[in-house]
């Protein structure tokens, strides 16, 4: 149970110290990588809704057998981007910078598989 535990709460710091900066980064991004973002509504309800999912893993980290179901959502959150930012990198699509967060992405993916299996035969303590 500890392997998931600190799994998920290492993964939504990380997300959180990741993510929260962006709030204030838009016309940043926009000038490092043009063009400027054209509609700013989507940028911030994704990061919005990343944030929030960052919590979801807080969350299953302080009871991982409970909330075991929830981790299926995780591991598709996690490789949605990896594969999303794959299939942009082989068409020529992708910044270099993303694909270090794609790949932290996939590993994150990864364990948070390993985790879901490992659940399935640690009993939740009393």
């Amino acid at each position: 149970m500890r392997f998931a535990r600190w799994t998920f709460l290492i993964a939504g710091i990380y997300g959180l110290l990741a993510l929260v900066p962006m709030y204030f980064m838009e016309s940043q991004i926009g000038a490092d990588t043009p063009p400027a973002i054209t509609h700013p509504e989507f940028f911030y309800g994704f990061i919005g809704i990343a944030v929030a999912f960052q919590l979801v893993f807080v969350i299953i980290s302080t009871d991982p057998q409970k909330y075991r179901p929830i981790m299926l959502a995780a591991i598709v959150e996690k490789f949605s981007f990896a594969i999303a930012a794959g299939l942009l990198l082989v068409n020529g699509r992708l910044a270099g910078p993303i694909l270090l967060g794609a790949a932290i992405d996939a590993l994150l993916g990864v364990l948070f598989a390993v985790a879901w299996f490992k659940t399935t035969t640690e009993s939740s303590p009393r």
